[in-house]
């Protein structure tokens, strides 16, 4: 006994027009609002008013109105008694034979709604008046985090632990919504007294999801950066969006249950700033060092440091030392990075022609990634064949 469906529409619609007075989801409700009292709306105003208990009363004859997006909980005594998620018009009659106490219809949460509502075994026969509330089935933005301290994970692809301080958003949807209700929200917010607000700060069950987030983020770095999936690395992250909240939201399943046990899931999060430490950030620069220089993956790390060496012995020795930088370099066998002679200089004082060629492209090479200027190269070129 309860709701009987009266038609399908949407507010404003053919329902606004025949109900002189119903109830449905309050006037400029906040998207990140969710779940908040049913309001009256009348003919003459068109407009609800959100701050009295009693405006969620419904007793028998009333006419309520779920638009599009939201469901419809109905409570008696702190007990859930009806759920309606389909758009339309319902009226409330605790006597009619042929009302329901759940409407849940071909939507997305159908599944979960009716196993949910089996779980609970909700029983019994409904009074004459019950609290109306609704609950937000949208997306619901700007939930922030952040970190106080650097969170570290050890990433495949740079064979080495990181650590980044981070900062951003992430928007939640509500996929159980007789879950959410009975397992996570306060009993204050079921009696039509307050606001049910995620961004709230004085919501402390929403204070409590941020901490755990929080605390699923190195998992979520780490999961992210070492997928499988080769372009998934920390560098790629603030752009792939849909990527890392997948990662976060099954971060968060796995430790938390939110989906399980509050009826929530992340779907979105935007990374707004990510602070790398300092050993995150040496590991970054040898890579970029590396691939400016076309050296394999395997070498990156040995290949960056000595082209490191090669820019210390060109402020010490100039050209000089870069030369020798590049002989030295020849003869532990740094073929990728500059291929240099291990012959000495032959009467005349040029080289051998293919060590030659090789001190040369290596030269070439060390110029085009910024290792040495143009006068650096001149120099040594002009020592090499012998010409200074």
């Amino acid at each position: 006994m309860g709701l009987v469906r009266a038609a399908i529409g949407a507010v404003g619609g053919t329902l606004a027009d025949q109900w002189r007075d119903f109830l449905t989801v309050p006037a400029h409700v906040e998207p990140t609002a969710a779940l908040f009292p049913a309001v009256p709306v009348g003919t003459n105003t068109r407009r609800g008013s959100n701050t009295q208990g009693s405006s969620a009363i419904v007793t028998n004859g009333s006419k309520i109105v779920v638009p599009e997006g939201y469901g419809l909980l109905l409570f008696q005594e702190g007990e859930l008694t009806a759920f309606a998620n389909e758009p339309g018009g319902y009226i409330w009659n605790s006597e009619d034979v042929n009302s329901q106490t759940l409407f849940a219809g071909d939507s997305w949460s159908t599944s979960l709604v009716k196993q949910s509502w089996e779980r609970f075994q909700f029983g019994g026969r409904p009074g004459a008046q019950q609290l109306a509330l609704f609950v937000n089935l949208k997306e619901l933005p700007n939930n922030r985090f952040g970190t106080q301290s650097v969170i570290y994970w050890d990433d495949a692809y740079f064979n080495a632990q990181v650590g980044v301080l981070t900062h951003g958003t992430y928007s939640l949807n509500i996929v159980d919504p007789i879950v959410f209700v009975k397992q996570f929200v306060p009993a204050t917010y079921l009696q039509a007294q307050a606001i049910f607000d995620f961004t709230d700060t004085a919501n402390a069950a929403a204070n409590q999801l941020f901490s755990e987030v929080v605390g699923s983020l190195s998992a979520a770095f780490s999961s992210y950066a070492n997928h499988t999936d080769r372009r998934r690395r920390i560098t790629n992250i603030q752009q792939d969006s849909l990527g890392f909240a997948e990662a976060l939201s099954q971060a968060v399943q796995e430790s938390y249950r939110w989906k399980s046990t509050r009826g929530l899931m992340i779907s979105k999060v935007s990374i707004v700033g990510i602070d790398y430490d300092e050993h995150t950030r040496e590991l970054l620069r040898s890579v970029q060092r590396a691939d400016a220089l076309g050296g394999t993956r395997g070498n990156s790390n040995f290949q960056a440091s000595v082209a490191a060496g090669m820019e210390a012995a060109g402020e010490t020795d100039g050209a000089g030392g870069i030369l020798g930088m590049g002989i030295a370099a020849g003869s532990v066998g740094l073929s990728s990075l500059m291929q240099a002679p291990s012959a000495q200089p032959i009467e005349g004082g040029t080289q051998g022609g293919s060590d030659l060629v090789t001190t040369l492209e290596g030269l070439k090479r060390a110029l085009e990634a910024g290792l040495i200027d143009q006068s650096d190269f001149d120099a040594a070129k002009a020592k090499a064949l012998g010409l200074s």
